[in-house]
């Protein structure tokens, strides 16, 4: 028998690889497992306590459970805060007294190390639930939506924030968020703009949250799903006006892109799995009273693979209890 035919007999016969067959082996080469740290915990802020489609937090129970996140090994944590004061400006957002900027005061309070994201984004106080201003005539006010964000960020960075998150989809909101942090003293503070392709998935945080525009489904800035090379550009447009990092949502449906934008840019990339994911791959096994959180560990470990910095997700607790 030649060399070559004992080698094809050799590898056909084999049952499984060498490298799977047994468990030490697995273990020695699983540098890619998820762990805590590729977790940002979302936190969805409520004056009181509320029953909703999403869990919810109130500003009391923020200090113990930032200490458990910490405790846990997760990094970040990213903030909604809902108002209960509206009006057609958006202004109500820049109160030093606001919801979230005592969530965000309370977030360092309880733990000074840790990373806290915001969304910087309308549609909690606006009127009409749209992320964007408008004039007169009902058509997007661009000018006076980059101007009130920009002063939103701020106002989220003298509260503490670590990273601010422009989410209308507004170009330009990005570039006047990053100007009006420099120019107010707080230049370390990151940028990290929400990219965005429209979905059904984000229901169940409009719901809660009061986001949900009176007209109907918002899709005036969002990306159709189809265009991935529209959601590509857009994201590198937004770091080249100084995005410092990229949230890229819903994740499970962004796979694709974060590949690209992997080899396109080494800024870091944020998946965040929305509302709709955490409802439709996660369930509580009534026996035990824990949320079975495994698909979701799976979908995080494949964007891990794919080039994701860490993954955005209201299960951030729940997979982090499991994984330790």
């Amino acid at each position: 028998m030649s060399a070559t035919s004992e080698h094809r007999a050799r590898t056909t016969t084999r049952a499984t690889s060498p490298l799977r067959s047994r468990p030490a082996i697995r273990r020695l080469l699983e540098q890619r497992t998820l762990t805590p740290a590729d977790l940002s915990m979302v936190l969805l802020v409520t004056e009181g306590p509320a029953t909703r489609r999403m869990p919810t937090v109130t500003l009391a129970e923020i200090p113990a459970i930032v200490r458990e996140v910490t405790q846990l090994g997760i990094p970040s944590v990213k903030l909604f805060a809902e108002s209960s004061e509206r009006d057609t400006t958006g202004e109500v957002s820049l109160s030093p007294d606001s919801l979230m900027a005592r969530a965000v005061r309370e977030c360092k309070n309880a733990a000074p190390d840790l990373a806290v994201m915001t969304e910087t984004c309308l549609c909690s106080y606006t009127a009409d639930g749209l992320c964007y201003l408008t004039d007169s005539a009902g058509k997007p006010d661009l000018t006076g939506t980059i101007e009130v964000t920009s002063r939103q960020a701020v106002a989220h960075a003298e509260a503490g924030a670590d990273v601010v998150g422009p989410a209308s989809m507004v170009l330009g909101t990005v570039a006047g968020a990053r100007k009006a942090l420099d120019r107010s003293g707080h230049d370390g503070v990151s940028v990290m703009p929400h990219v965005i392709f429209w979905s059904s998935l984000y229901d169940g945080f409009r719901l809660t949250m009061g986001a949900t525009p009176k007209a109907g489904t918002d899709r005036e800035f969002q990306i159709n799903p189809g265009k991935a090379d529209q959601f590509v550009d857009t994201a590198l447009r937004m770091e080249a006006a100084g995005a410092d990092m990229i949230l890229l949502e819903p994740a499970q449906f962004t796979a694709d892109v974060l590949t690209t934008l992997r080899e396109a840019t080494r800024a870091p990339l944020f998946p965040f799995s929305v509302s709709g994911e955490y409802t439709s791959l996660t369930r509580v096994d009534p026996r035990s009273g824990r949320r079975d959180v495994r698909l979701l560990v799976e979908l995080f470990t494949m964007l891990k693979r794919a080039g994701a910095s860490g993954s955005v997700t209201y299960a951030a607790l729940d997979i982090a209890r499991q994984l330790t």
